[in-house]
């Protein structure tokens, strides 16, 4: 048996991977602040499981309680044979210049882009590997990992360092010769809630804002559903080459 195990499951990129997964047979289990109620049903019409498991991934505690109930629920009877992480939440705000960034809203989107996804990557490597489970791990990624924008210092960074990482613990599993692999995924720019949060922005703390508001305006956004179906081609080829940075580009 197979399950997916996905971040921000509930809207957006999540929920459209979360369907992929349901209609391909795999067991999904959603890992988000709130519940789709969707996917239940859309699991049943496909003969698969949803489970929904309630996290802050700004919280360390909600984090740890997430992985521990996980914990107890897929590796108690010895019936998973492959677990899919798929490192899907992020934030992009706060959005401004590096000056104007508070304390409280820097940690939220550094602990929520990049501490929660090494967390539960480490995590599951340990737990998959205790029980001969193989895991494939994706990170979300995106194309400011390697082009600075005005007004994204800490988004930019986080994405940047969530790319070394990926590199590295590929690296490591490699040099162990053990059968997991970990890969980054850069999704484009898609039509979903993150848009709307830059289109918000002021032209004083994003400067590129207009582009992105032009963007939505001449339909130049990719529907999530479709980016989905690359990333989960991706990490079913049989040649998912281990520690690659993968661009939607590519593809589509």
């Amino acid at each position: 048996m197979e399950t997916a195990i996905i971040t921000g499951a509930s809207k957006g990129l999540g929920a459209a991977l979360a369907k992929l997964f349901l209609e391909s047979g795999i067991n999904v289990v959603g890992i988000s602040r709130t519940d789709n109620t969707k996917l239940y049903a859309y699991a049943k019409e496909n003969n698969a499981d949803y489970n929904y498991v309630a996290c802050d991934l700004s919280e360390k505690a909600s984090i740890q309680k997430a992985m521990e109930g996980l914990d107890e629920t897929l590796f108690k009877d010895n019936s998973v044979s492959k677990v899919y992480l798929i490192n899907n939440a992020g934030l992009v705000d706060p959005i401004d210049r590096a000056e104007n960034i508070e304390i409280d809203d820097l940690m939220r989107q550094v602990h929520v882009n990049t501490v929660a996804p090494m967390i539960l990557t480490n995590h599951f490597l340990e737990k998959a590997s205790e029980n001969n489970v193989q895991l494939i791990a994706a990170i979300v990624t995106s194309g400011a990992a390697v082009k600075p924008k005005y007004g994204w210092s800490v988004y930019c960074s986080t994405k940047a360092s969530m790319n070394m990482y990926t590199q590295t613990v590929a690296l490591e599993q490699m040099e162990q010769e053990t059968e997991h692999a970990i890969i980054a995924f850069s999704p484009g720019v898609m039509d979903t809630g993150m848009q709307k949060t830059i289109r918000a922005s002021s032209e004083g703390a994003f400067k590129d804002v207009e582009s992105f508001r032009a963007l939505k305006e001449n339909n130049q956004l990719k529907d999530a559903d479709i980016i989905g179906g690359v990333l989960i081609d991706i990490l079913m080829d049989e040649h998912l080459e281990n520690g690659k940075i993968y661009d939607v580009r590519e593809y589509i």
